[in-house]
């Protein structure tokens, strides 16, 4: 029964602190710098987690297939292939590999 209410409270915490941006700020425009870093922050954290679950081990650093597949999805999405095109690249290319070694 602690465990649900530890979620709740950790829930209801986290609602409020994203609640109140938009109840503080309201109307008003952040100045260019802020918003510049708040624009860079949704990828920043998608970068970390890929990265962190493509070469991280228990507690060390693996380069296996999975970089090179990650990289060539990079590339994919980088001449244009939409995400999902690139996550099949990943996917493809990560097995392809698994398969030869």
């Amino acid at each position: 029964m602690t465990v649900w209410i530890v979620v709740a409270v950790v829930g209801f915490v986290s609602f409020s602190f994203k609640a109140a941006g938009p109840v503080f700020v309201g109307d008003r425009a952040l100045p260019p710098r802020p918003a510049a870093v708040v624009a860079l922050i949704g990828p920043v954290m998608l970068t970390a987690l890929v990265v962190t679950q493509t070469v991280g081990g228990d507690e060390d650093v693996v380069l296996d297939a999975r970089l090179p597949g990650v990289a060539a999805a990079a590339i994919a999405v980088k001449k244009g292939a939409p995400v999902v095109v690139g996550m099949a690249i990943a996917a493809a290319v990560t097995a392809a590999l698994r398969a030869a070694i």
